[in-house]
Protein backbone atom coordinates (compact mmCIF):
# COMPACT_ATOMS: atom_id res chain seq x y z
CA UNK A 1 0.00 0.00 0.00
CA UNK A 2 1.48 3.78 -0.64
CA UNK A 3 2.25 5.66 1.96
CA UNK A 4 2.11 8.67 0.15
CA UNK A 5 -1.55 10.45 -1.03
CA UNK A 6 -1.08 12.29 -4.78
CA UNK A 7 -2.53 15.61 -5.49
CA UNK A 8 -5.42 14.30 -7.65
CA UNK A 9 -6.60 12.16 -4.93
CA UNK A 10 -7.05 15.30 -2.42
CA UNK A 11 -8.72 17.03 -4.43
CA UNK A 12 -11.15 14.21 -5.17
CA UNK A 13 -11.40 14.31 -1.11
CA UNK A 14 -11.45 17.61 -1.02
CA UNK A 15 -14.68 17.79 -3.51
CA UNK A 16 -16.24 14.95 -1.45
CA UNK A 17 -15.85 16.73 1.44
CA UNK A 18 -17.07 19.80 0.95
CA UNK A 19 -20.36 17.83 -0.59
CA UNK A 20 -20.57 16.36 2.54
CA UNK A 21 -20.66 19.41 4.44
CA UNK A 22 -22.43 21.42 2.14
CA UNK A 23 -25.30 18.71 1.96
CA UNK A 24 -25.47 19.24 6.09
CA UNK A 25 -25.68 22.88 5.49
CA UNK A 26 -28.47 23.02 2.76
CA UNK A 27 -30.27 19.94 2.78
CA UNK A 28 -32.32 20.61 -0.48
CA UNK A 29 -28.40 19.82 -2.38
CA UNK A 30 -29.02 15.84 -1.55
CA UNK A 31 -32.32 16.54 -3.64
CA UNK A 32 -30.12 17.97 -6.19
CA UNK A 33 -27.54 15.36 -6.23
CA UNK A 34 -30.28 12.79 -6.03
CA UNK A 35 -32.23 13.87 -9.18
CA UNK A 36 -28.94 14.69 -11.36
CA UNK A 37 -28.49 11.23 -10.41
CA UNK A 38 -31.35 10.35 -11.75
CA UNK A 39 -31.98 12.25 -14.86
CA UNK A 40 -28.09 11.12 -15.97
CA UNK A 41 -28.88 7.28 -15.74
CA UNK A 42 -31.53 7.76 -18.04
CA UNK A 43 -30.15 9.92 -20.43
CA UNK A 44 -26.67 7.35 -21.04
CA UNK A 45 -26.93 8.12 -24.46
CA UNK A 46 -25.58 11.42 -24.26
CA UNK A 47 -22.05 10.31 -23.10
CA UNK A 48 -19.77 11.75 -25.66
CA UNK A 49 -18.62 14.28 -23.80
CA UNK A 50 -17.35 12.35 -20.39
CA UNK A 51 -17.79 8.81 -19.15
CA UNK A 52 -21.26 8.50 -16.81
CA UNK A 53 -19.20 8.01 -13.70
CA UNK A 54 -17.23 11.29 -14.56
CA UNK A 55 -20.29 12.92 -15.08
CA UNK A 56 -21.79 12.20 -12.12
CA UNK A 57 -19.32 12.93 -9.45
CA UNK A 58 -18.11 15.94 -11.54
CA UNK A 59 -18.97 19.17 -9.44
CA UNK A 60 -18.07 22.96 -9.35
CA UNK A 61 -18.00 25.28 -6.21
CA UNK A 62 -18.18 29.02 -5.90
CA UNK A 63 -16.46 30.80 -3.01
CA UNK A 64 -16.28 34.51 -2.74
CA UNK A 65 -13.39 36.81 -1.30
CA UNK A 66 -12.86 40.03 -0.43
CA UNK A 67 -8.79 41.37 -1.43
CA UNK A 68 -6.07 40.72 -3.35
CA UNK A 69 -4.54 39.22 -0.64
CA UNK A 70 -7.41 36.85 0.14
CA UNK A 71 -7.15 35.61 -3.17
CA UNK A 72 -3.57 34.61 -2.95
CA UNK A 73 -4.87 32.38 -0.51
CA UNK A 74 -7.01 31.22 -2.65
CA UNK A 75 -4.67 30.23 -5.13
CA UNK A 76 -2.59 28.25 -2.60
CA UNK A 77 -4.34 26.60 -1.34
CA UNK A 78 -6.02 25.26 -4.23
CA UNK A 79 -2.49 24.65 -5.35
CA UNK A 80 -2.61 21.58 -3.14
CA UNK A 81 -5.16 20.36 -5.03
CA UNK A 82 -4.10 20.81 -8.55
CA UNK A 83 -6.24 23.43 -8.88
CA UNK A 84 -4.98 26.38 -11.10
CA UNK A 85 -6.47 29.22 -12.31
CA UNK A 86 -8.16 29.80 -15.60
CA UNK A 87 -10.04 32.65 -17.34
CA UNK A 88 -10.73 36.10 -16.25
CA UNK A 89 -14.43 37.04 -15.47
CA UNK A 90 -15.47 40.69 -15.21
CA UNK A 91 -19.10 40.57 -14.03
CA UNK A 92 -18.98 44.55 -13.78
CA UNK A 93 -19.28 43.77 -17.02
CA UNK A 94 -22.63 41.81 -17.02
CA UNK A 95 -25.82 43.31 -18.31
CA UNK A 96 -27.07 43.03 -14.28
CA UNK A 97 -23.28 44.48 -12.83
CA UNK A 98 -22.02 42.92 -9.83
CA UNK A 99 -18.98 44.19 -8.22
CA UNK A 100 -16.66 41.04 -8.56
CA UNK A 101 -13.98 39.77 -10.76
CA UNK A 102 -13.10 36.28 -11.24
CA UNK A 103 -10.97 32.82 -12.18
CA UNK A 104 -11.72 29.32 -11.94
CA UNK A 105 -9.54 26.91 -10.02
CA UNK A 106 -9.01 23.62 -11.88
CA UNK A 107 -6.97 21.24 -12.94
CA UNK A 108 -5.29 21.95 -16.87
CA UNK A 109 -4.27 18.97 -18.00
CA UNK A 110 -6.44 16.17 -19.71
CA UNK A 111 -5.77 12.98 -17.43
CA UNK A 112 -6.41 15.15 -14.17
CA UNK A 113 -9.74 16.43 -15.19
CA UNK A 114 -10.25 12.72 -16.47
CA UNK A 115 -9.91 11.82 -12.67
CA UNK A 116 -11.28 14.35 -11.10
CA UNK A 117 -12.38 17.66 -12.55
CA UNK A 118 -13.35 19.59 -9.86
CA UNK A 119 -13.28 23.74 -10.42
CA UNK A 120 -14.36 26.43 -7.95
CA UNK A 121 -15.37 29.59 -9.96
CA UNK A 122 -13.61 32.17 -7.28
CA UNK A 123 -15.17 35.67 -7.11
CA UNK A 124 -12.98 38.65 -5.79
CA UNK A 125 -15.11 41.84 -4.53
CA UNK A 126 -13.94 45.20 -6.92
CA UNK A 127 -13.56 47.42 -3.71
CA UNK A 128 -11.72 49.94 -5.37
CA UNK A 129 -14.51 50.35 -8.15
CA UNK A 130 -16.08 54.34 -7.03
CA UNK A 131 -19.07 53.22 -9.25
CA UNK A 132 -20.09 50.90 -6.40
CA UNK A 133 -18.42 51.96 -3.65
CA UNK A 134 -17.64 55.66 -2.44
CA UNK A 135 -14.24 56.57 -0.90
CA UNK A 136 -15.40 56.01 2.69
CA UNK A 137 -17.55 52.79 2.19
CA UNK A 138 -14.09 51.60 0.30
CA UNK A 139 -11.55 52.64 2.99
CA UNK A 140 -13.99 50.99 5.78
CA UNK A 141 -14.74 47.89 3.28
CA UNK A 142 -10.92 47.32 3.09
CA UNK A 143 -10.21 48.00 6.78
CA UNK A 144 -12.89 45.40 7.76
CA UNK A 145 -11.54 42.66 5.02
CA UNK A 146 -7.75 43.18 6.32
CA UNK A 147 -8.79 42.90 9.81
CA UNK A 148 -10.49 39.00 9.36
CA UNK A 149 -8.18 36.07 8.73
CA UNK A 150 -10.02 33.55 6.34
CA UNK A 151 -7.41 30.80 6.34
CA UNK A 152 -5.36 29.51 9.22
CA UNK A 153 -1.87 30.62 7.83
CA UNK A 154 -0.68 27.18 9.00
CA UNK A 155 -3.27 25.59 6.37
CA UNK A 156 -1.70 27.94 3.21
CA UNK A 157 1.77 26.79 4.67
CA UNK A 158 0.84 23.19 4.33
CA UNK A 159 -0.91 23.83 0.78
CA UNK A 160 2.48 24.84 -0.42
CA UNK A 161 4.34 22.22 1.04
CA UNK A 162 2.36 19.74 -0.27
CA UNK A 163 1.88 21.30 -3.99
CA UNK A 164 5.71 21.69 -4.05
CA UNK A 165 6.61 18.10 -3.34
CA UNK A 166 3.45 17.20 -5.67
CA UNK A 167 1.72 15.25 -2.79
CA UNK A 168 1.36 14.36 0.83
CA UNK A 169 2.18 11.32 3.37
CA UNK A 170 -1.14 9.50 3.99
CA UNK A 171 -0.75 10.09 7.57
CA UNK A 172 -1.12 14.10 7.11
CA UNK A 173 -3.63 13.74 4.55
CA UNK A 174 -6.94 13.63 6.50
CA UNK A 175 -6.25 16.84 8.47
CA UNK A 176 -5.10 18.67 5.70
CA UNK A 177 -8.35 18.12 3.85
CA UNK A 178 -10.48 18.37 6.77
CA UNK A 179 -8.66 21.88 7.83
CA UNK A 180 -9.09 22.89 3.84
CA UNK A 181 -12.71 21.94 4.12
CA UNK A 182 -14.09 23.51 7.54
CA UNK A 183 -12.03 26.40 5.91
CA UNK A 184 -15.37 27.17 3.92
CA UNK A 185 -18.07 25.97 6.62
CA UNK A 186 -20.83 28.43 6.79
CA UNK A 187 -20.45 30.53 10.14
CA UNK A 188 -22.42 30.82 13.15
CA UNK A 189 -20.52 34.20 14.43
CA UNK A 190 -23.42 36.66 14.68
CA UNK A 191 -23.36 39.32 11.39
CA UNK A 192 -23.00 43.03 12.64
CA UNK A 193 -26.38 44.13 11.14
CA UNK A 194 -26.09 47.67 10.42
CA UNK A 195 -22.60 46.78 8.57
CA UNK A 196 -24.24 44.28 6.02
CA UNK A 197 -27.54 46.45 5.27
CA UNK A 198 -25.19 49.03 4.32
CA UNK A 199 -23.78 46.71 1.86
CA UNK A 200 -26.25 45.51 1.04
CA UNK A 201 -27.54 48.82 -0.11
CA UNK A 202 -24.93 48.82 -2.82
CA UNK A 203 -24.73 44.57 -3.56
CA UNK A 204 -26.25 41.59 -1.92
CA UNK A 205 -23.01 40.13 -3.54
CA UNK A 206 -20.71 42.81 -1.81
CA UNK A 207 -22.80 42.12 1.72
CA UNK A 208 -22.04 38.49 1.16
CA UNK A 209 -18.22 39.16 0.94
CA UNK A 210 -17.84 42.02 3.28
CA UNK A 211 -20.24 41.94 5.64
CA UNK A 212 -19.01 38.72 7.70
CA UNK A 213 -15.74 37.15 8.78
CA UNK A 214 -15.42 34.40 6.81
CA UNK A 215 -15.88 33.05 3.54
CA UNK A 216 -17.98 29.95 2.83
CA UNK A 217 -19.32 27.96 -0.08
CA UNK A 218 -22.14 29.96 -1.85
CA UNK A 219 -23.40 26.83 -3.96
CA UNK A 220 -21.83 23.80 -5.32
CA UNK A 221 -22.92 22.53 -8.54
CA UNK A 222 -23.65 18.67 -9.74
CA UNK A 223 -23.47 17.94 -13.59
CA UNK A 224 -26.35 16.56 -15.51
CA UNK A 225 -26.90 15.26 -19.47
CA UNK A 226 -30.22 16.71 -19.42
CA UNK A 227 -30.78 20.20 -17.45
CA UNK A 228 -34.34 20.59 -18.98
CA UNK A 229 -35.52 17.34 -17.25
CA UNK A 230 -33.71 18.04 -14.49
CA UNK A 231 -35.42 21.60 -14.43
CA UNK A 232 -38.94 19.87 -14.73
CA UNK A 233 -37.64 16.91 -12.30
CA UNK A 234 -36.85 19.25 -9.68
CA UNK A 235 -40.05 21.21 -10.20
CA UNK A 236 -42.45 18.14 -9.47
CA UNK A 237 -40.57 17.39 -6.37
CA UNK A 238 -41.61 20.99 -5.16
CA UNK A 239 -38.54 23.02 -5.42
CA UNK A 240 -38.90 26.12 -6.72
CA UNK A 241 -36.37 26.50 -9.56
CA UNK A 242 -35.31 30.26 -11.07
CA UNK A 243 -37.15 30.93 -13.99
CA UNK A 244 -35.24 29.80 -16.96
CA UNK A 245 -32.22 28.12 -17.98
CA UNK A 246 -28.75 30.46 -17.91
CA UNK A 247 -26.85 30.19 -21.39
CA UNK A 248 -27.73 28.96 -24.67
CA UNK A 249 -30.86 27.55 -25.34
CA UNK A 250 -31.56 23.76 -26.16
CA UNK A 251 -31.12 22.71 -29.67
CA UNK A 252 -31.30 20.45 -32.30
CA UNK A 253 -27.82 19.62 -33.07
CA UNK A 254 -24.44 19.84 -30.54
CA UNK A 255 -24.94 21.60 -27.47
CA UNK A 256 -22.61 24.05 -26.94
CA UNK A 257 -20.76 25.63 -24.07
CA UNK A 258 -22.41 25.45 -20.97
CA UNK A 259 -26.32 25.51 -19.36
CA UNK A 260 -27.18 26.28 -16.22
CA UNK A 261 -29.82 26.46 -13.65
CA UNK A 262 -30.95 26.22 -9.70
CA UNK A 263 -33.25 26.24 -6.79
CA UNK A 264 -34.05 29.73 -5.67
CA UNK A 265 -31.89 30.91 -2.74
CA UNK A 266 -33.15 29.28 0.52
CA UNK A 267 -33.81 31.73 4.15
CA UNK A 268 -31.28 30.00 6.48
CA UNK A 269 -30.80 31.16 9.92
CA UNK A 270 -28.33 33.56 11.03
CA UNK A 271 -27.47 35.47 14.27
CA UNK A 272 -27.27 38.94 13.72
CA UNK A 273 -25.84 41.75 16.16
CA UNK A 274 -28.21 45.41 16.82
CA UNK A 275 -25.54 48.21 17.30
CA UNK A 276 -26.48 48.14 21.07
CA UNK A 277 -25.00 44.38 21.11
CA UNK A 278 -28.01 42.48 21.32
CA UNK A 279 -27.44 38.97 19.44
CA UNK A 280 -30.97 38.07 17.61
CA UNK A 281 -31.75 35.02 15.38
CA UNK A 282 -32.57 36.09 11.58
CA UNK A 283 -32.34 34.49 7.89
CA UNK A 284 -30.65 35.48 5.36
CA UNK A 285 -31.20 34.44 1.61
CA UNK A 286 -27.60 34.11 -0.16
CA UNK A 287 -26.63 30.24 -1.26
CA UNK A 288 -28.37 28.29 -3.55
CA UNK A 289 -28.41 25.22 -5.99
CA UNK A 290 -27.10 25.13 -8.81
CA UNK A 291 -26.80 22.50 -11.52
CA UNK A 292 -24.74 22.34 -14.95
CA UNK A 293 -24.88 20.90 -18.50
CA UNK A 294 -21.66 21.24 -20.47
CA UNK A 295 -21.00 20.90 -23.76
CA UNK A 296 -18.75 21.19 -26.54
CA UNK A 297 -16.08 24.17 -26.35
CA UNK A 298 -15.96 26.47 -28.92
CA UNK A 299 -13.13 27.88 -30.96
CA UNK A 300 -12.87 31.88 -31.04
CA UNK A 301 -14.86 31.73 -34.47
CA UNK A 302 -17.89 29.87 -32.62
CA UNK A 303 -17.54 31.86 -29.74
CA UNK A 304 -17.83 34.85 -32.16
CA UNK A 305 -21.34 33.62 -33.94
CA UNK A 306 -22.53 31.84 -30.28
CA UNK A 307 -22.66 35.89 -28.97
CA UNK A 308 -24.28 36.85 -32.55
CA UNK A 309 -27.00 34.28 -31.70
CA UNK A 310 -27.06 35.15 -27.57
CA UNK A 311 -28.18 38.99 -28.37
CA UNK A 312 -31.15 38.09 -30.32
CA UNK A 313 -34.48 38.76 -28.90
CA UNK A 314 -34.86 34.84 -29.47
CA UNK A 315 -31.51 32.67 -29.71
CA UNK A 316 -33.50 29.69 -30.41
CA UNK A 317 -35.23 31.19 -33.23
CA UNK A 318 -32.10 32.37 -35.08
CA UNK A 319 -29.44 29.37 -33.79
CA UNK A 320 -29.26 27.37 -37.20
CA UNK A 321 -28.01 31.09 -38.93
CA UNK A 322 -25.32 30.96 -37.03
CA UNK A 323 -24.24 27.10 -36.27
CA UNK A 324 -24.62 23.72 -38.28
CA UNK A 325 -26.71 20.95 -37.16
CA UNK A 326 -24.11 18.16 -37.09
CA UNK A 327 -21.24 18.04 -35.28
CA UNK A 328 -19.28 16.98 -38.28
CA UNK A 329 -20.38 20.41 -39.81
CA UNK A 330 -19.20 22.47 -36.85
CA UNK A 331 -15.55 20.30 -36.41
CA UNK A 332 -14.90 21.09 -40.83
CA UNK A 333 -15.89 24.87 -40.19
CA UNK A 334 -13.86 25.51 -37.15
CA UNK A 335 -16.48 26.38 -34.87
CA UNK A 336 -16.01 23.79 -32.30
CA UNK A 337 -13.07 21.94 -30.34
CA UNK A 338 -12.45 18.44 -31.32
CA UNK A 339 -9.90 15.66 -30.65
CA UNK A 340 -7.57 15.64 -33.98
CA UNK A 341 -10.66 17.07 -35.65
CA UNK A 342 -13.07 13.92 -35.41
CA UNK A 343 -16.19 15.01 -35.01
CA UNK A 344 -16.87 11.81 -33.08
CA UNK A 345 -14.32 13.30 -29.94
CA UNK A 346 -15.66 16.77 -28.74
CA UNK A 347 -14.03 18.75 -26.31
CA UNK A 348 -16.23 19.18 -23.20
CA UNK A 349 -16.47 22.92 -22.00
CA UNK A 350 -14.64 23.31 -18.73
CA UNK A 351 -15.00 26.58 -17.75
CA UNK A 352 -17.70 29.42 -17.29
CA UNK A 353 -19.98 32.31 -18.89
CA UNK A 354 -19.98 35.52 -17.31
CA UNK A 355 -23.51 36.30 -18.65
CA UNK A 356 -24.36 33.40 -17.07
CA UNK A 357 -22.83 33.86 -13.79
CA UNK A 358 -24.34 36.67 -13.35
CA UNK A 359 -27.78 35.84 -14.11
CA UNK A 360 -27.59 33.69 -11.88
CA UNK A 361 -26.44 35.69 -8.94
CA UNK A 362 -29.06 38.16 -9.96
CA UNK A 363 -31.91 35.60 -9.91
CA UNK A 364 -31.07 34.45 -6.48
CA UNK A 365 -31.12 37.70 -4.93
CA UNK A 366 -34.29 39.70 -3.72
CA UNK A 367 -32.86 43.05 -5.23
CA UNK A 368 -29.34 44.31 -5.93
CA UNK A 369 -28.19 47.72 -7.23
CA UNK A 370 -26.80 49.14 -10.33
CA UNK A 371 -23.35 50.60 -10.69
CA UNK A 372 -23.67 54.59 -11.01
CA UNK A 373 -22.90 56.24 -14.02
CA UNK A 374 -19.24 56.47 -14.88
CA UNK A 375 -16.22 54.93 -16.58
CA UNK A 376 -14.06 52.08 -14.99
CA UNK A 377 -10.88 54.04 -13.85
CA UNK A 378 -9.79 50.62 -11.86
CA UNK A 379 -6.64 48.59 -13.06
CA UNK A 380 -8.49 45.08 -12.41
CA UNK A 381 -7.50 42.71 -15.83
CA UNK A 382 -6.86 39.56 -15.78
CA UNK A 383 -2.57 40.69 -15.49
CA UNK A 384 -3.54 42.42 -12.71
CA UNK A 385 -4.81 39.35 -10.96
CA UNK A 386 -2.23 37.17 -12.07
CA UNK A 387 0.48 39.71 -10.57
CA UNK A 388 -1.74 39.53 -7.19
CA UNK A 389 -1.51 36.08 -7.14
CA UNK A 390 1.87 35.34 -8.02
CA UNK A 391 -0.10 32.31 -10.64
CA UNK A 392 0.08 32.30 -14.32
CA UNK A 393 -3.59 32.63 -15.73
CA UNK A 394 -4.06 30.13 -18.18
CA UNK A 395 -6.06 31.11 -21.57
CA UNK A 396 -9.17 28.46 -22.10
CA UNK A 397 -8.35 28.33 -25.51
CA UNK A 398 -4.98 27.09 -25.39
CA UNK A 399 -5.93 24.68 -23.15
CA UNK A 400 -8.47 23.32 -25.69
CA UNK A 401 -6.52 23.55 -28.31
CA UNK A 402 -4.07 21.44 -26.81
CA UNK A 403 -6.31 19.16 -25.98
CA UNK A 404 -7.41 19.00 -29.47
CA UNK A 405 -4.03 18.37 -30.95
CA UNK A 406 -3.21 15.91 -28.56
Amino acid sequence: MSSRIEIWQLRAQFAAGLSQMYGAEVPAYHTLVEVSSEVNRAHTGELRLGSLERVTAERHGAIRVGSPAELAQVAALFSAFGMSPVGFYDLREAASPIPVVSTAFRPVEPDELARNPFRVFTSMLTAADDRFFSADLRGRVQRFVEDRQLFDPALIAAARRIAAAGGCPVDEAADFVAAAVSAFALSREPIDRAWYDELSAVSAVAADIAGVTSTHINHLTPRVLDIDELQRAMTERGITMIDHIQGPPRVDGPQVLLRQTSFRALAEPRRFRSPTGQVSDGTLRVRFGEVEQRGVALTPAGRARFDAAMAAPDPAAVWHDHFPATDAEMAAAGLGYYVDGDPARPVVYEDFLPASAAGIFRSNLDSDASAVEGGDTTDYSQDWMAGQIDHYIHDPYDLYEKVARS
